[in-house]
This record gives C-alpha cells, structure tokens and sequence, in this order.
C-alpha cells in the first residue's frame, strides 16, 4: 500500500463529476486558441503555399504575392534568424528547397485578412524539378527506402519454434492509417510583447516542445518564449509533435511584422499538410502445438513513416512491445523498420503504435481459428498470459489474472453463450444476412518508451480567503483532463470541487512539460498536483494543529474544514488558511513526480519500459448484408480496468470515444492517395469528410453497454487509478473479428477469412462473395436428372 494510492475518507476522486469546461462547450463559450486570435487588434493571418508536386526541388517567385492589397510580408527560408527546422532531427525544413509531398507547404503569405493572405498564395509562383516519389510502402520496400533505426524484439528460438510446431502458417497483414480529424484544426497565434518576449497561444499536446522550437527557429532561448494551451477541441496525438512549425511560422511572422500573427489550418490544409497513423505491411509466420498454443512468432513490421522521421521510431517500438497483445508467446523475433515515402509525415496517435502490434496477433489468430477447427474466442482465451510470464521484451506481466477474470466477466454479463446459439439459428434461416458476435482482449503498457518524458509538475496557489488554484503540465483536448487534476487537488486539500479552480496550462508557470500523451497525463500530472498539495495541507496542518490545541498529526481535512480527533471544534479551511498567510507560512508549492520502477533499453529493446498494464475485453455483435456488404454494429459489451476511476462518467466517456474511434480505423476510415504517374501523383483524394468517412451516430451500436472492472486498485499510481485515454481504442477489433466471423458463415465449415483493412463495406462484399464462392465449391454439384 502506497501513500500515492491512498484515498481518504469522503474523497472528491471516485465520483462523477461534470467535465469543467461543459457548459462553456455546450453553449459554444469555450474559448479556443483561434477565437483569441480572432478578438485581437491588428492581427495578421498566415496561408500557406502548397506544393503540387510529390517530390521535387522547386524555385520560388513571392513578389507576385506583394500585388495583392493586404498582403504585409511572405515569409521564406531566408527571414529565420535561427534554425529553419521544425523537427527533432533537423528532417524538416520549415521553408524547404525541396518539396517532400503533395501539399507540403513552401512559404507562407502574411495579410490583413484571411481573403488576401489566400490570393496571395496564388500568386506566388513555383517552379517544380521533378524528382522520383515513393507513394505507398510498397514502393519503398522495393527501393529500399528506409530512415530511422531498426528494432528487433526477440526471445527464445522462433526458427526452432517453428520447426517443432504441429501447425504452422504464414502470411501479410497490411493495413491503413487514420485521419485526426479533431474538430478544431490546427491553430497558433503570437504577440511579441514590448519587452520582446513572445507570446504563442497554441493548440498543441507539447507546450514545452512547442516552446523549444519556437526559440530554435528565432534564435533565442528559451525564457523569451511563453507557450499557453487553453483548450484543444481534440488532439488524438496529432498535436503531439506537428503543431510546432506552424506556432513558429506566427512567432516568426510576429517578429518581422511587430504584428499579431494567427495560423489556423482550414479543413483540407489540415488534411493535406499534417501526418496520419503509420499504416503497417507485416510478414509474418506464426507456430501452434496441437492443442493450438502459440508456439513461435516470426514478424517483419513495416511501419509508412512518410517523408520524415517524426515520431515514427517510438511508434514503432510501442508496436513491437504489443505484437503479444494479452498472449503468452514463448519464441518470438520481430523485427521493426520505418519506410520512407513522399507523404505527410506520418505522427502519434491514440494508441501510439500500440493498435498497430496489437493489429497482428488479432489478425493472426481470427485467421487460422477456423482452419485450427477452434473456436476463435476459446483460441485466444487458452493462450492469455499466466502469473509468473513475461513479455517478449522481458517485463513482469503484472496482474495477469486480471484479463481471464475480465474476460468471464464479460462472457457472462453479456449471456455470450446463449446469444451465440440465437445468432446460430438466426443466420441457419437468414441466407442473405448474416451475425456473429466476437470477443477481444487488450493488454496495454502505460508508461512513454522515452524515459525522460516520465515526470510531470504543477503549481498550486492557496489565496489567503481559502480559494485554490492549480496550474499543471498536461493539456487538455476533451478528455477530462483537468477536472481529473481539481478532483485530486480537492481531495488532497479537503475541499470541495467547487473551491477549486484551474489555470490554463502554459510554459512559465510549470517549465519542462512532457506531452499530454501516452495516456499518461493523469497519472503523471495528477501524481505532481496532489505532491504540491500535500506539501500545502501539510504546513497548513501545523497551523491548524496550534488553533485548535492538537498534535499536528491529529489534523483532518476534508469537506472544506479542518477538525481534529478527539474535538468538537473545527474550522473553514479559509480561517487556517488566512491564519497561516499571518503566520508566514508558505500557501504555494511545486509539485513535482517521476515514475519509479522503469528501466528500458533501446538498443536490446529489453526491459520494463511501462508502470503497468491496463486490461479490457470487448464483445461486439453484428449483421452483414449479403448484396451490399454493408453492415450493422447491434451490440457492444464492454468490461474494462481503469485501476480505482479518478472520474467514472468521464473515463466511461473516454472508453465508449476510444471503441468508436477504432471502430472508424478498422471498419471505415480509409485514407486515399493518387498514386499513379500522372500530375497530381501524390495527392491525398480523402480530402473532406465528404470522401473520408467518420463515425457517425448511424455507425453508433444500438446498444453499447460498459462496465468499469471492479476492485483494481493500481498501488503506485495516484488514487490507485489507471490510464483510460489508448487502451479501450483496441477493444474495436471485436467488431473486426464480428465481421469476418459473420462473413465466414456466408461459407462452409473451416472457411479463413482474410479481410482487408479497413473493412469498409466494398471490402466486406467482396469478403462475402470469396466465401460463397468457397461454399459453392464445397457443395456437390446437383445430380443430372434423368428422363
């Protein structure tokens, strides 16, 4: 038992609480970083020039842009007084010589109104000298186009695991990437104050990153650049890393104009100039005894990174670290590498590599289930960890007896077996529409692969009338983050919520952020506000000890009042915090937490790089219509481990969010790229929600149904809670595996599905036909009749 897990009596933690900033969202108040931008005086507002070619080196003419009224400046590569790079390897050239993707943008024109900074642009001429581009992955697996490091995750003998394996198979998985489609697109806005000092309102999950390259591209430290975060609408990783050029392009062009400089991406600019999940190509061959236990695992992963390195590495690592899912594989050599194509640079996203390692092994087992003749959920329960197991990458599988709890669980709160006999003879009297229902597991690692980002801070303010306010490093994109950090701060101080307030996350109160990401801004974040408040309540105790005549120790803070064992009296948290003030006892603290207990090595990819892991189970049910392929999601089942909740109505949220967001990956989402020879060879073609397809409330299930695992308490994480944010967004290959299990009644006995991804409607027909035509064959053809 930890202090950090503790809860005291009547805690604010454990309760549904409102989302903080509800009423503000619902009534369309919330102010977003485009909005301040937009009540500023003498803003300025950039566009961007866009390249039409995939690749090549490209001349520039701007002074055309200078002949439309409003234009004020055309930002080059030759107005960056520092380094004209917005990544972290000085891979990417905020203003390049040479065009990376369709889309990429040049220079950006600065006017007085978003109408001439666009005419502008379209001015402004650029020559292009074609150079050979690499569309798809497998373009650059054919020209050995790589970038980054390779990894290998390897244990025991996978070539003599295989070699001893009653059953062996082998085959590619491939599948696509994901669009963000955050609701507020990218934003930046910047003020150079009189002092000289900037001031960049940004939409980012990385103040501190956001800050660091803003002084990189100027030319000045770090001190001189504030970065402020109000609120994000939506981030999903995609503002993890990319924000950053585009609030150095408004700081920059607030250094040369003196001005007020926006960026805000309009739809499609998003769409076209920022990077996507990593689509994945995997061979592999997997080995299973005859009772079907995985045996050995040999993987070849190749992760799209797009035309620099971004996050691709870390991607790439999570997705090694999850090939195992919730499975105990006793060989296993995978071996990771990052292709290099004329694309946007692909990013994080929700999950961050995870989904893609978790994507292989599901795939894997949802194939050879029927060929094996084991039924696909009895297969994947059998080979669940054990107490004792580690992973391939040598970690303790701390509570593995949690996933097989979580699963019957689950089976039996969703009456799988008896809906399972009601599906049978639904489709034996259906031949034109078909069901089934699937069950997955997920085991999720928590922790970021980069050990350094494994520390948070916050400042917490006591005012002399009682009122508390809280500044942290997480960011908030929706999720609940902040309400999770005053529910803490008011458990912590004894107050009630109300009493708390927070103050919006910027880089001069709490320095040296990490990114709000890896599902790890509650525990870090909420680990550093509830260590500053304990600081407070702990000097505030002292005060309070003297007042009331008792050891300090005796001292009980909750409710908004300070009592004492053992006495009658007690007093507002105001009155001691207003006697300390006159005592001179300190009402403020840094707050500070780092995980305890990592170790990783990146090289050997070994180690215990994650606190611990969060499980979960999910049952989808669904119907396929023969003709058209287009299906229905009837039901959704849900039990998942979020440790002891810090906020039950929000981590709910987040877990049916994180379903219908892998849901879209898997099942609709489907990002396309011209990529044929001809001029706009490298086009992204899903440009708008017009050709890219979201879930919408008609791919909602109609009926969705979570439940939140009981008695999980996680000692060593704050409240004993655990992370909500990526782990649910696997729980969506149950309605992967629901559809080929549908399709595949479609076909005889032992039929193997092989679905593409996303399993749009389009690919489910043709799944369809594939399994009636292998039903046909399988059926003896009709006796000739005789006359």
């Amino acid at each position: 038992m930890s202090s950090l897990a503790d809860r005291p009596e009547n805690a604010v933690v454990g309760h549904r609480a409102v989302h903080e900033s509800a009423a503000l969202h619902v009534t369309g108040a919330a102010m977003y970083t485009d909005d301040i931008a937009a009540q500023t005086a003498g803003v300025l507002t950039a566009w961007p020039v866009q390249s039409t070619s995939a690749h090549a080196r490209v001349s520039i003419d701007v002074s055309g842009a200078y002949e439309v009224p409003g234009v004020v400046r055309v930002l080059t590569a030759d107005d960056v007084p520092g380094l004209n790079d917005a990544g972290i390897r000085n891979d990417e050239p905020l203003f390049p010589s040479e065009a990376m993707f369709y889309g990429h943008a040049l220079v950006w024109v600065l006017a007085e109104t978003t109408e001439a900074a666009r005419l502008g642009a379209e001015r402004v001429k650029v020559e292009y000298d074609e150079l050979p581009s690499l569309i798809t992955v497998h373009d650059a697996i054919e020209a050995g186009s790589f970038m980054g490091t390779p990894r290998t995750v390897a244990r025991g003998d996978a070539a003599a695991g295989l070699a001893s394996s009653a059953h062996v198979f082998e085959g590619v998985t491939e599948f696509a990437g994901q669009e963000h489609f955050y609701l507020e697109t990218h934003a930046s806005f910047a003020v150079r104050d009189s002092e000289g000092q900037y001031f960049v309102q940004c939409s980012t999950q990385h103040p501190t990153e956001t800050q660091d390259l803003v002084s990189h591209v100027l030319g000045i430290p770090a001190n001189e650049v504030t970065v402020q975060c109000l609120r994000m609408g939506g981030g999903f990783g995609g503002k993890e890393m990319q924000p950053h050029g585009f609030a150095a392009i408004a700081a920059l062009g607030a250094k040369l104009t003196g001005r007020p400089v926006r960026v805000r991406l309009n739809r499609t600019q998003d769409l076209t100039m920022t990077g996507k999940r990593h689509p994945f190509h995997i061979s592999w061959k997997v080995g299973l005894d005859e009772s079907g236990m995985l045996q050995a695992l040999d993987a070849v992963l190749t992760a799209d990174g797009g035309w620099s390195i971004d996050l691709s590495e870390p991607v790439l690592g999570r997705a090694l670290c999850h090939i195992d899912n919730a499975y105990w594989i006793p060989n296993v050599h995978a071996y990771g590498r990052i292709a290099k194509t004329n694309k946007q640079s692909n990013t994080a996203y929700r999950g961050f590599g995870g989904p893609q390692g978790v994507f292989l092994i599901e795939d894997i087992l949802g194939r050879i289930a029927p060929t094996l003749g084991i039924d696909p959920l009895e297969l994947r329960r059998r080979n669940f960890y054990q107490p004792g197991q580690h992973t391939p990458y040598g970690q303790l599988v701390k509570d593995a007896e949690r996933m097989p709890t979580i699963w019957d669980q689950l089976a039996d709160e969703a009456s799988i077996a008896q809906r399972r006999a009601e599906i049978d003879a639904f489709n034996a009297a259906s031949p034109d529409v078909k069901r089934a229902i699937s069950m997955t597991p997920i085991k999720f690692g928590i922790s970021f692969n980069f050990a350094a980002f494994n520390q948070a801070g916050a400042l917490v303010h006591v005012y002399k009338d009682g009122s508390v306010l809280v500044n942290h490093g997480g960011t908030e994109m929706g999720q609940g983050l902040h309400t999770k950090m005053l529910q803490i701060a008011a458990t912590a101080l004894g107050l009630e919520l109300h009493q708390v307030r927070l103050a919006p996350t910027r880089t001069d109160k709490v320095p040296n952020t990490s990114a709000t990401a890896a599902s790890s801004g509650a525990d870090l974040n909420g680990g550093a506000v509830k260590n500053a408040c304990d600081q407070i309540r702990d000097r505030m105790a002292a005060v309070a000890g003297r007042l009331l005549g008792v050891d300090e120790r005796d001292v009980r803070f909750g409710g908004g009042y300070v009592t004492a064992l053992g006495t009658p009296g007690r007093l507002t948290f105001a009155e001691v915090a207003k006697a300390a003030y006159f005592q001179r006892v300190q009402l403020f603290a840094a707050g500070y937490y780092r995980t305890s207990g990592l170790h990783w090595n990146p090289e050997t990819m070994q180690g215990s790089p994650f606190k611990y892991f969060a499980y979960g189970a999910a049952a989808t049910e669904v119907e396929i219509d023969r003709f058209t392929g287009a299906y229905r999601i009837l039901r959704v089942d849900i039990v998942h481990d979020v440790g002891d909740s810090l906020s039950p109505m929000l981590d709910i949220g987040q877990i049916e969010g994180a379903y219908v967001q892998g849901m879209g990956w898997l099942t609709l989402e489907d990002l396309r790229w011209d990529d044929t020879d001809g001029p706009h060879r490298g086009r992204l073609q899903t440009q708008s929600a017009s050709t890219y397809k979201l879930p919408s409330f008609s791919e909602m299930p109609e009926e969705f149904t979570v439940r939140l695992f009981q008695n999980a308490r996680e000692d060593g994480a704050v409240y004993g809670s655990k992370a909500v944010g990526e782990p649910p967004f696997m729980l969506a290959f149950s309605a992967r595996e629901a559809l080929r299990q549908a399709v595949a009644a479609f076909g005889p006995a032992g039929h193997s599905v092989d679905l593409a991804s996303p399993a749009t409607p389009e690919s489910v027909y043709w799944a369809v036909e594939t399994a009636r035509a292998a039903q046909d064959a399988a059926e003896p053809a009709p006796a000739l009749s005789t006359v």
